[in-house]
């Protein structure tokens, strides 16, 4: 109860520190002293104490008046990078600042509060405090003020006063190095498949064409449309018609379903390392959620992620795009569309190939997942049983 109550007058008022109740209970004494005896020399000593500890008290509020507190923009970063945090401190007022606490109130599964001393804040100018803690775990963090706190000039009482300056900061999930991942190439190979992607049509030689084009170091001699190279003077190259539909995947994340923490924060990375190697390998990729719904966007997949909650109020998925589907729940794999592929988190093994529901003939490959094997599993080939 106490605690609460000088809690309560240091951010309205203030409330003394030890020294200051120390004083006071001296000036009380020598007051009460001079009242027994009928001495002027106590009357006189009280009053400069009761002076002082008025002084004292209305000085640290003042100097707390006319700081603007203005936060910098913090840049999204990964798991285990150092997230850098700015904020300035400008003294409005015509008189210098001195000895004031700064506390960034960080959230909880960010980092603890930090704070710095600032010995000085000279009139009219601005400081500026930088500093850089550790992101452990993914996450948006949102906190919204900062906390200045002073006992300046006498130390006697404590006064503080909260900022407003909103903050958001983004921890990305931490994404994999792939060398390969069999995983995302193998998918849109299907031989019954008529479409072609951007993979395989470097490789084509007959087909629609679309444009000629100036020869370029790499390109296949079958190609060279030799009427129109002769009459040009240089080398011309047929460009063919690409047919994009077949290399379009979902990478799905089953957040609505129940995880248990560990593994869900293990699914989320291969959600971000999934996706990020299929848009370095040129496939038209998107990432399902629970929450999101289908999206795109490198940007907004990684909020997302960042954002990804276990046990989230499932939606539709919407799509026949082959999915990757990221699950706990083994049941949820016999209704995949076809060509897709799986990855589960269970502490049984599993049948690994699945039979899709149109009985075209195609099959599910995946695999369960093994703890601490995850960038190895997503690089091995895949076998189907």
């Amino acid at each position: 109860m106490l605690h609460r109550l000088t809690q309560w007058l240091e951010t309205r008022w203030v409330t003394p520190a030890y020294s200051g109740w120390l004083m006071a209970g001296l000036a009380l004494f020598f007051f009460a002293a001079a009242t027994n005896t009928m001495a002027g020399w106590l009357y006189v000593i009280s009053g400069v104490m009761l002076a002082l500890l008025t002084i004292a008290a209305l000085l640290p509020i003042r100097s707390l008046k006319d700081i603007h507190v203005k936060r910098s923009p913090i840049a999204p970063i990964s798991v285990g990078d150092r997230l850098t945090l700015e904020v300035w401190l400008k003294n409005r007022s015509l008189r210098s600042k001195t000895l004031i606490l700064v506390q960034d109130m960080l959230p909880i599964g960010l980092s603890q509060p930090t704070k710095t001393a600032i010995e000085q804040i000279a009139a009219g100018e601005t400081y500026r405090w930088s500093y850089d803690i550790s992101a452990e775990r993914r996450g948006i963090y949102r906190w919204q003020s900062l906390q200045l706190r002073t006992a300046t000039p006498l130390g006697l009482f404590w006064c503080r006063r909260d900022r407003l300056t909103p903050a958001r900061a983004i921890v990305y999930p931490a994404i994999l190095s792939l060398i390969q991942c069999p995983l995302i190439d193998s998918m849109g190979l299907d031989p019954n498949t008529q479409r072609l992607s951007d993979r395989q049509t470097h490789a084509a030689t007959e087909g629609l064409t679309r444009t000629l084009r100036p020869y370029r170091w790499g390109d296949s001699i079958r190609m060279v449309h030799w009427r129109t190279s002769a009459r040009y003077g240089e080398l011309r190259v047929r460009e063919l018609e690409t047919y994009t539909g077949g290399e379009a995947i979902v990478v799905a994340l089953d957040s609505g379903a129940v995880w248990q923490s560990e593994d869900f924060e293990q699914a989320v990375v291969a959600a971000a390392s999934l996706y990020s190697y299929a848009r370095q390998h040129q496939v038209q990729v998107s990432l399902w959620t629970a929450a999101t719904g289908q999206i795109q966007g490198e940007a907004t997949v990684l909020e997302a992620l960042a954002a990804a909650q276990s046990g989230e109020s499932p939606v539709d998925r919407g799509t026949h795009l082959p999915l990757v589907w990221l699950t706990s729940n083994v049941q949820s794999l016999s209704a995949l569309p076809s060509g897709s592929r799986w990855l589960l988190w269970e502490s049984d093994r599993v049948t690994l190939t699945f039979n899709n529901t149109d009985n075209s003939g195609t099959e599910f490959l995946g695999f369960t997942v093994q703890p601490d094997a995850l960038q190895v599993q997503l690089q091995a080939p895949l076998s189907p049983r």
